[in-house]
């Protein structure tokens, strides 16, 4: 299984430099297009529910978003209902990428699966999010992958 998880890593890496190879002109790293992405989906979520949505802990999304602000695509505001915790919002600047970053992204999945018949692409994606699933229960508190499963 330690070849799946090369492919996986192999694959990741390569991803991050072809995002920042086509958001070059953006000034955007390949990593902080995630929270974008959640960003355009979930305005106004909190720093800490951001970190649980991308499983990355909190001082990478502290410092990531620092780094967003920094360049004008988010703005951070205390929430009205408590004033320690930062709600995170795209800013005018970030929408006005937002059809651009999709095509990178959806560009570099059609150029990875070019070669695969659309059956293969169902296929696919169904085992990814099966693996995608279980990794992230394990993340909040699922099984251990070292004990043996109930349906031996």
């Amino acid at each position: 299984m330690h070849a799946f998880m090369r492919q996986i890593s192999v694959t990741y890496r390569c991803a991050m430099l072809y995002r920042e190879k086509e958001l070059a002109d953006t000034g955007l790293a390949g990593c902080q297009t995630p929270y974008l992405v959640a960003l355009y989906r979930m305005p106004g979520i909190s720093q800490e529910e951001l970190a649980r949505h991308l499983n990355v802990n909190k001082s990478s999304v502290a410092r990531q978003l620092a780094n967003l602000e920094k360049k004008g695509y988010i703005r951070r505001e205390p929430s009205p209902d408590d004033r320690r915790i930062l709600l995170v919002y795209p800013t005018q600047k970030a929408y006005d990428l937002q059809s651009h970053l999709f095509e990178v992204l959806f560009g570099w999945s059609d150029y990875l699966t070019a070669d695969f018949t659309p059956e293969e692409k169902a296929q696919l994606l169904c085992m990814m999010r099966r693996v995608a699933d279980r990794a992230e229960a394990y993340v909040k508190g699922g099984c251990c992958p070292c004990e043996p499963s109930d349906a031996t």
